[in-house]
């Protein structure tokens, strides 16, 4: 992710007082994959969060992703 979004996330963390370490738990039990603090870091870097991944991270800190079309 470019810097932006990774701050954004790790702001939304932060707000939540959720680490990573414990959202790597959350998101393991919520998409039944093995997530770590690591690997989560390396997809924040690499730019490779997937959309379900996106999903499931906002559903954990009580959000929703939606498209609106733009006017």
């Amino acid at each position: 992710m470019d810097n932006e979004n990774k701050s954004y996330i790790r702001s939304l963390l932060t707000l939540h007082n959720v680490s990573v370490e414990k959202l790597a738990e959350l998101m393991t039990k919520e998409l039944g994959k093995s997530y770590t603090r690591q690997s989560l870091y390396g997809k924040f870097d690499r730019d490779s969060l997937t959309l379900k991944e996106c999903q499931a991270i906002a559903k954990i800190l009580g959000y929703h992703i939606a498209f609106i079309k733009n006017k």
